[in-house]
């Protein structure tokens, strides 16, 4: 796949004026969006990222339209997962409901950059070493089985607290942190003295927790793409609708009852066609002699169907399930 410099300033352009939008015409003037509001948002985050495909299809062909859908799709499914964490640290540092737009916001800036500079890191070793695959199959299988049996564990009440991280720790001693929130500043300064907000350090754990999430994700899309241009558009793509999809499905989050079964399936199906890829191309000596073993590989077209397929009856099983438990619980 060819992308020419002016494909890639496209599409940077586009996220900018997307961000540009959200901060100007949203955050700015801080609220809690409506959920007519929010549903309409998330609407058109998903149109535009649908359409961003068709878009790939008329320059590039069918072959990477199928895979940038596939990858976004399962990055999108990963960032609900996402947002169990998020909901968290909201709550943890009781931010207000009208500021809760700007720290996500700024957040999923943070995150954007974080996984640019990932995606950049995952280009070089891939081109250099193709065994690594090897090593991103036998992670995303391990993934998948940590999702499984958090799907089949009961929540206790330390997993659901949040602890600060090492950076949020380290800002707490290091600069001096006001008691609450001055409005929405991030910076307050008070008798000649300047203060940490608790904005700032909730911004700082939003930001710094997706790096963790990036580390399954990244490997995931590389499972199923690997051109940059497609793996940054399905990552920001993704990122960008998260605010929006946060205030839509934040009261609905808990009724996903058997999402981490759905996401160990999609990681585990990742993983496995990592590992089959890496023997088709393998070079270590010690398998099949450093000889490549052809395998089946499962298509693009495939992939993109199975992940489709499982993270719907993911959702419309933890529904019905979550509208039966509530029938019992009456």
């Amino acid at each position: 796949m060819s992308v020419h410099i002016y494909g890639w300033l496209l599409l940077i352009a586009l996220v900018i004026v997307l961000l540009t939008v959200d901060f100007v015409g949203h955050v700015r003037s801080p609220h809690a969006p409506t959920l007519k509001e929010a549903s309409i948002w998330s609407a058109s985050y998903i149109a535009l990222a649908v359409t961003f495909g068709f878009i790939v299809w008329f320059f590039w062909g069918f072959n990477y339209a199928t895979q940038y859908w596939a990858g976004w799709v399962t990055e999108w499914s990963l960032s609900l997962d996402n947002l169990f964490v998020f909901v968290i640290i909201l709550a943890a540092f009781r931010v207000p409901r009208a500021y809760q737009q700007k720290v996500l916001l700024i957040g999923i800036v943070l995150s954007l950059i974080f996984r640019f500079v990932f995606i950049l890191i995952g280009v070089v070793v891939i081109e250099r070493f193709s065994w690594v695959f090897y090593l991103f199959g036998a992670f995303l299988l391990w993934a998948a089985i940590k999702q499984a049996m958090e799907g089949l564990e009961q929540p206790s009440e330390d997993q659901e607290e949040y602890h600060d991280n090492l950076l949020t720790r380290w800002v707490r001693k290091v600069f001096p942190v006001t008691e609450g929130f001055v409005s929405d500043k991030m910076l307050h300064r008070h008798s000649g003295k300047t203060y940490i907000t608790p904005m700032l350090l909730v911004i700082l754990a939003i930001g710094t927790a997706d790096v963790m999430f990036a580390v399954d994700s990244i490997p995931a899309i590389f499972g199923l793409t690997k051109e940059p241009f497609l793996v940054f558009a399905a990552n920001a793509f993704s990122l960008l609708g998260l605010r929006q999809l946060y205030f839509l499905i934040d009261g609905l989050l808990e009724r996903l009852a058997f999402l981490h079964y759905g996401l160990a399936a999609i990681l585990g199906f990742i993983g496995v066609k990592l590992v089959l890829h890496a023997l088709a191309e393998n070079t270590l000596p010690f398998i099949n002699g450093g000889e490549p073993t052809h395998l089946w590989e499962p298509s693009t077209e495939f992939s993109l169907i199975f992940i489709v397929v499982v993270l719907s009856a993911t959702v419309v099983a933890s529904l019905i399930y979550s509208r039966k438990q509530g029938k019992l619980a009456q």
